[in-house]
């Protein structure tokens, strides 16, 4: 799937005035500005995708200047036409090098169907979901605002985005706060950057395993089709088949950890 040039049209508006809101807070110390997940890879679907955005900034903003950017990016004071808006702050310094740390300055996440979130501390979170969004970012990332994209973030370690893997199988194995067909897409997409090392949109992934995979083509059929609705009204999954694959899932990664020399089952 090629990277899409331009974001969709729902969010074209709503990504200039947040770049604009961005640029006003943080003037020369901004660095650069860059569309993730779904926008990136050419898969938004409007009332189901939430939109992933870096914010990559000069060290030296000032760290007063973080609350009042998450103040002015925050719904509703800019409303959120997708179902949620999930926001990164790095310091360039850090961005720029390979790790398997959270690293963050800023992590908002709201929006209509996000629960409110506002942390400055990366040990606030686990540090997988930071180092799947840098490598996802360092590939394909769409810049909004600022440079190359490869020049402002590096790409993690193949070792690390395993590890990052791993952990992200286990968090949605546990499915807490995860719509089922969501885990089943992540699934899919993990064991495809296994196999290829490359990020593809979870629409492809599903299709991809479900071609190679026929023990698991009813389960990934009916993820899709649950996919295609709004998050509200989503397909209710059966939960044996869900556990099941997913514990398929993590032997892949495992195995694509053991290839990779890393020494076993990554820890995350």
């Amino acid at each position: 799937m090629n990277r899409p040039a331009l974001p969709p049209r729902e969010l074209r508006s709503y990504l200039e005035e947040l770049v604009h809101r961005t640029r006003a807070v943080c003037g020369p110390r901004l660095v650069g500005v860059l569309a993730v997940g779904s926008l990136a890879l050419g898969d938004y679907r409007h009332g189901r995708s939430d939109v992933d955005v870096t914010v990559v900034t000069d060290p030296a903003l000032p760290r007063t200047a973080l609350p009042e950017l998450a103040g002015a990016l925050a719904h509703p004071a800019l409303p959120c036409p997708a179902a949620g808006l999930e926001l990164v702050v790095y310091p360039a310094d850090f961005a720029a090098r390979p790790s398997g740390a959270a690293g963050y300055l800023l992590d908002l996440n709201t929006g209509p169907a996000l629960p409110e979130r506002i942390s400055y501390d990366p040990r606030d979170a686990p540090p997988f979901w930071y180092v799947l969004d840098r490598s996802l970012a360092h590939q394909c990332g769409l810049p909004l605002f600022g440079g190359p994209v490869r020049e402002v973030v590096a790409a993690p370690e193949r070792a690390d985005v395993l590890a990052a893997l791993r952990a992200s199988v286990r968090e949605h194995a546990d499915g807490e706060g995860h719509v089922a067909d969501n885990r089943v897409l992540n699934g899919c997409r993990s064991v495809v950057y296994c196999r290829t090392g490359r990020w593809v949109a979870k629409r492809a992934a599903a299709e991809a395993v479900a071609a190679s995979e026929e023990t698991f083509r009813p389960l990934v059929a009916d993820a899709l089709r649950s996919f295609a609705r709004p998050r509200e009204s989503a397909l209710a999954l059966p939960r044996p088949a869900v556990r099941d694959f997913l514990a398929w899932v993590a032997e892949r990664v495992d195995e694509a950890a053991r290839a990779a020399g890393t020494g076993g089952a990554p820890t995350g």
